[in-house]
């Protein structure tokens, strides 16, 4: 009760939940590029087991605060930089995004030069989330250490993450039916993964990139490939006026 008439318990929520969203960006532009690659009539179904996912790990690493803190101890030192379990993820959770986003790019440079197309090779909805499985826990992890930083009350914690969540979910279908329906935001999408990719393994290395550049750089790219779909629009628009 304490907690509904506590002023400050409400902004750090609210300020909680922007902020789970906001990280939860990046782990919806990957599942709505892998779900694009399930049969149509199972891609529901991915999307909806691979946000649970998201949640079961996100309230199981919250619950594990003392196992998060331990991931930060020094394990190793390289070239005179410590290296902890946390790194140790951080870095491998950004080499499998940076291989999986040139792989993407790849085949669909490869499709769009064919002359005579094949057939869009299909996933398994196990295979597809298995890796949503694997990432989310690069994400989860790097979401629930921002959470314990801001907050120290675990049911402030708590409510944001399922929140932050259910708006992930909400916000899942339509963004990768938009992603599916329009090649150029699906590359732009797959360069989105190489640059949290990178920023990934930098941080790992301990080269700490300020999140604010990361998301003023998609957003301008989002703006400016807004403006690119609404041009091409009305020139379709016009073309069949004539």
């Amino acid at each position: 009760m304490d907690l509904l008439l506590n002023p400050e318990a409400w902004i750090s929520l609210l300020t909680l939940v922007a902020l789970e969203a906001v990280l939860g960006i990046d782990n919806l532009v990957f599942i709505a590029i892998l779900t694009d690659r399930v049969e149509e009539t199972k891609r529901t179904l991915a999307r909806r087991l691979g946000i649970g996912m998201a949640l079961i790990t996100r309230l199981m690493l919250l619950f594990t605060l003392a196992w998060i803190a331990g991931l930060t101890a020094p394990l190793i030192t390289v070239l005179g930089e410590e290296i902890s379990w946390r790194d140790v993820i951080l870095i491998g959770g950004g080499l499998f995004l940076l291989t999986k986003a040139t792989r993407e790019i790849h085949h669909n440079i490869e499709e769009a030069d064919d002359p005579a197309p094949k057939a869009k090779p299909l996933s398994t909805l196990i295979a597809v989330v298995a890796q949503i499985a694997v990432i989310d826990l690069i994400f989860s992890l790097d979401s629930v250490i921002t959470a314990v930083g801001m907050v120290n009350d675990l049911r402030i914690m708590t409510i944001a993450i399922i929140i932050a969540v259910l708006i992930m979910l909400w916000a899942s279908g339509p963004l990768s039916a938009f992603v599916s329906e329009h090649p150029t935001v699906k590359m732009l999408a797959m360069s989105f993964l190489l640059l949290v990719g990178m920023t990934l393994v930098a941080d790992g290395l301990g080269q700490n990139f300020p999140k604010g550049y990361l998301y003023f750089a998609m957003g301008f790219s989002v703006l400016v490939e807004a403006l690119n779909l609404t041009v091409s629009k009305r020139r379709k628009r016009a073309k069949e006026t004539l």
